[in-house]
């Protein structure tokens, strides 16, 4: 029930403000006035995460970070279910990574799947400096090789929490395997879901979008979950184990 009041409140408030500046969109990310008020009325990112967003702005694909805005929401979310272990499909530079693992519980666990050393030499600096990089197992490898290894050491249904936001192609299997891998209860966040609103009537020759709007289109009909499309960021779907 709690995550289908906050999802309307937030459907709520981004259709009240659709008239003059739209909601969807990242804070760090431009400079839209209404995304500042949000963050400079909302946020309170731990130090180290700040840092790691500042680093992170260094990089030519930092509009893969997730918005800061987002990773709280999730964080609570991770709290409110008292989540301990976590699975993120795609870490990046980590500031995810970092906001699970820093709302977790001491013994928590955070499987950060990452195919990019470079990222993951950014992020274990600052991993370290939060004092939860014994959180964080981080597998350079696929991530399709990594769920299946989960799967296989019969960690099945173990799992509080996943976030999937690696390459969109493979975005049905990760949501496949990960509700193997949840327990009943559990959330699968889906990130990018909207994808800059190309999923609305994609073009023939766009698979990526095409990709995006058949997952959504399965959800809306998947009985095996509750479901919520948020207009957070570049869109964020909560799948809720039933």
């Amino acid at each position: 029930m709690i995550f289908k009041i906050i999802s309307f409140v937030l459907l709520f408030l981004a259709l009240a403000g659709a008239g003059t500046v739209s909601l969807i969109g990242k804070s760090h990310q431009g400079d839209s006035p209404l995304l500042n008020y949000v963050v400079n009325n909302s946020l309170r990112a731990h130090p180290v995460l700040t840092k790691l967003q500042l680093r992170t702005m260094e990089d030519s694909w930092s509009r893969m970070m997730v918005a800061p805005e987002q990773a709280q929401f999730m964080a609570n979310l991770i709290k409110l279910i008292k989540g301990n272990k976590t699975i993120e499909v795609g870490m990046y530079t980590g500031y995810n990574a970092l906001s699970m693992a820093l709302a977790i519980p001491e013994d928590g666990l955070v499987v950060a799947c990452e195919i990019n050393d470079d990222y993951v030499q950014i992020a274990k600096p600052f991993f370290k400096e939060a004092g939860v990089e014994k959180k964080i197992d981080i597998r350079l490898q696929t991530a399709l090789k990594t769920l299946d290894e989960l799967l296989a050491a019969g960690e099945g249904e173990t799992y509080d929490f996943v976030f999937i936001d690696a390459d969109k192609i493979n975005y049905d299997n990760y949501y496949e395997k990960s509700l193997q891998l949840i327990r009943k209860g559990g959330i699968i966040a889906i990130d990018n879901v909207l994808w800059g609103g190309k999923v609305i009537n994609p073009d023939k020759d766009d698979v990526t979008s095409q990709t995006i709007d058949q997952l959504n289109r399965k959800l809306h009909k998947d009985q095996r979950v509750d479901l919520s499309m948020l207009t957070v960021g570049d869109g964020l779907t909560l799948a809720i184990k039933l």
